[in-house]
């Protein structure tokens, strides 16, 4: 008993020094990282500018920020439209590729009789009115 009585002390005491040895690191390291966003920040601002021309630069600024997200945002629906219409493709290929091997397998009188019945059944539903 007093082997599990250590073992069971020694994980609880190990996760509570684990615990704290993380919060502290993490609360480190979140520090840094701030203090590094912080320092680049800084760097990037330039000298103060006075109010006339500070309103124009932003507006100007955001407009062609606008302009530029608007062109880049149609290229990207494009892109993705294209890259769509490519694995549609490359599915429909392996679809075509995994029928004609399902074909070879079960034997090509199998798989026509199937799909032909299921036409016949598809007929014989759309004829009843």
């Amino acid at each position: 008993m007093s082997q599990q009585d250590n073992f069971s002390s020694g994980f609880i005491l190990g996760a509570i020094i684990g615990g704290l040895a993380g919060g502290v690191l993490g609360a480190v390291l979140t520090q840094r990282a701030v203090g590094k966003d912080e320092a680049e920040t800084s760097s990037n601002r330039s000298k103060p500018e006075d109010p006339e021309t500070k309103g124009i630069n932003r507006s100007r600024k955001r407009a062609l920020r606008v302009a530029s997200d608007a062109v880049s945002t149609e290229q990207t629906i494009e892109l993705a439209r294209q890259s769509l219409e490519e694995k549609i493709a490359q599915l429909n290929d392996a679809i075509d590729g995994v029928q004609q091997q399902l074909r070879h397998v079960n034997g090509s009188g199998q798989l026509e009789e199937l799909s032909r019945l299921s036409d016949r059944s598809e007929s014989t539903t759309s004829e009843d009115p």
